[in-house]
């Protein structure tokens, strides 16, 4: 399968994310992929909430989400909006929801992002993702025809105990999207996703949000995909625009005959903490 992911710098505008990620689908098919990758909050990214609250919506009224169906089912081409914030979580908030679309613009699967990001950085930079979204409670795995995906977003890939549940199930490729802040980009990206595709033996699909955006943050970029050896296939760096790789599934049964890990897992028992 050739994958194609697209590195975005998400605006204020939700109409003209739209336009980046129809656009997007034309050049891909083009390109001759079968799915497209996009990054976590593809249809908005804006930190002032009261400005961005105009632009938010229930899943089923959500333009974004509409255009991006019509234009899967017009190119005939899978796509995996990695998330878009939208109405309907608990307790009035948000959720941070990834949709995988069918060639036909029908929804294939949902996952609404399970770990939130609350931190406050040595850079002075301070984030409570769960002031505004509440947290899923679901994992999700997708059914393509190149193999079963496993869904997430973003922050949860530093909780690997996600990535044995979704290997588990029989994940074969895991979609990251994600919007990495610079800091922890630059020292945490690469290597986590790596883990995530050795220690799963998957293909891992991680497009990323880059550069300085209208809201005045700044994203690290570096869209990767990683085989399941932990090859990096794709780093986009901080380009924006579309790239491709192979996604080999004769690679990944290889490796997984080379390290049979998945099948060595055993149940963990409890610690037993010692006197």
């Amino acid at each position: 399968m050739r994958a194609a992911v697209l590195q975005m710098r998400s605006g204020i505008d939700p109409i003209a994310n739209a336009r980046t990620i129809v656009d997007a689908i034309g050049e891909a098919k083009a390109g001759g992929a079968a799915m497209l990758f996009t990054p976590e909050m593809s249809g908005l990214l804006d930190r002032d909430r009261k400005r961005a609250a105009g632009h938010l919506h229930v899943e089923g009224e959500d333009e974004v989400l509409a255009h991006v169906r019509a234009a899967a089912a017009k190119a005939g081409l899978w796509v995996h909006i990695g998330s878009l914030a939208l109405k309907g979580g608990d307790d009035g908030r948000l959720v941070n929801r990834g949709f995988v679309i069918d060639d036909k613009g029908a929804i294939r699967g949902r996952y609404d992002k399970i770990h939130l990001f609350d931190v406050d950085l040595p850079t002075g930079e301070s984030w409570r993702e769960s002031a505004a979204y509440a947290p899923g409670d679901r994992t999700v795995l997708a059914t393509t025809p190149w193999g079963e995906l496993g869904l997430s977003i973003c922050y949860d890939m530093r909780f690997p105990d996600l990535y044995r549940a979704l290997s588990n199930a029989g994940a074969k490729m895991l979609a990251v999207p994600a919007a990495f802040t610079v800091p922890t980009g630059k020292a945490h990206w690469h290597v986590l996703l790596r883990a995530r595709a050795i220690e799963a033996g998957s293909f891992v699909i991680a497009s990323a949000q880059a550069g300085l955006h209208e809201d005045g943050r700044e994203t690290y970029g570096h869209s990767l995909v990683v085989d399941p050896w932990g090859e990096i296939l794709l780093d986009m760096g901080d380009e924006i625009g579309v790239g491709y790789a192979e996604i080999d599934m004769a690679k990944l049964e290889d490796v997984r005959a080379r390290v049979p890990a998945l099948a060595h897992r055993r149940p963990i028992a409890a610690v037993e903490k010692m006197a």
